[in-house]
């Protein structure tokens, strides 16, 4: 099996589908469409079972489009939408989309919001007490020094599965000290991390050899059965944005990486997601 953990979709056709910022200061707006359609048929093409859709930035918090993409093709795609940690009422929000419309998780920023611990306020309280009880899957959008609100979380609320986005974002030729929180996350058993954006974090072509020593320091830490594989943008949006395309994502995993094992690589591109996600 394999599953995508990472794709952003969007549409472009308020009111149904609003477009604005769901970030402070965000200004970056899409020109097109980048649809569940066109993914699907990526999909299709490169054999990849299932695919996680994560609600862009720049689609507000209404997230509706993932919504109804996973009620049209729910033996395709999975929803994580966006909570705003601001909103009092995000308990509510909580409630309303998973339980209305059939998402099973959300993605947070701390890192948007870095003159506050934005996800151990307290008016968030309700909020995780509401995302324990449903037993929501978390990813987290962060760097090493936003990692001690997730230890918090992963503590309170062991039975939760949180997952660290683009592997914290190693920043190569920073020192090993500096990315070291990301790595000591590993000692909870309920964070799990993404490989995705390798490329993103790379001075170099295929197969980003500089980031290589991160990898294998995560998949140390981690062990392959807590990692997971995510990408980016369906499609001709890929290059679009600068990432790779699927199928250059794909041999990274199976061919660009020759210190992984096949049970590794198996895990990574699928095995763990189907265990996270209850994938058949």
């Amino acid at each position: 099996m394999i599953v995508d953990t990472h794709v952003h979709v969007w549409e472009i056709d308020p009111p149904t589908y609003p477009v604005g910022p769901t970030a402070p200061n965000w200004n970056s707006y899409p020109d097109e469409p980048g649809t569940a359609d066109e993914l699907l048929a990526e999909m299709d093409a490169h054999g990849v079972d299932w695919t996680v859709l994560v609600q862009t930035s720049w689609s507000t918090w209404d997230n509706g489009y993932i919504a109804d993409s996973v009620a049209r093709f729910p033996d395709r795609f999975i929803g994580h939408g966006l909570i705003d940690p601001q909103d009092a009422s995000n308990a509510e929000q909580v409630r309303y989309w998973i339980k209305e419309r059939g998402l099973v998780g959300f993605r947070f920023h701390p890192m948007y919001y870095p003159d506050e611990k934005i996800l151990l306020t307290r008016q968030n309280e309700p909020m995780w007490e509401e995302i324990s009880a449903l037993d929501a899957i978390i990813q987290f959008h962060l760097r090493a020094e936003f990692v001690d609100q997730v230890a918090v979380i992963s503590q309170k609320y062991p039975h939760l599965k949180l997952i660290l986005d683009h592997m914290g974002y190693p920043q190569v030729g920073a020192s090993e000290a500096a990315f070291q929180p990301i790595v000591d996350l590993a000692q909870y058993d309920n964070v799990y991390l993404k490989l995705s954006d390798v490329a993103g974090r790379s001075s170099q072509d295929f197969p980003y050899t500089d980031v290589h020593p991160f990898i294998q320091r995560l998949v140390g830490a981690f062990g392959a059965k807590r990692m997971v594989w995510g990408t980016g943008y369906p499609g001709h949006h890929r290059v679009k944005h600068n990432w790779p395309t699927l199928e250059q994502e794909l041999r990274l995993i199976r061919k660009g990486l020759p210190f992984l094992t096949d049970g590794q690589r198996e895990h990574i591109l699928g095995g763990t997601a189907a265990e996270i996600w209850g994938l058949k």
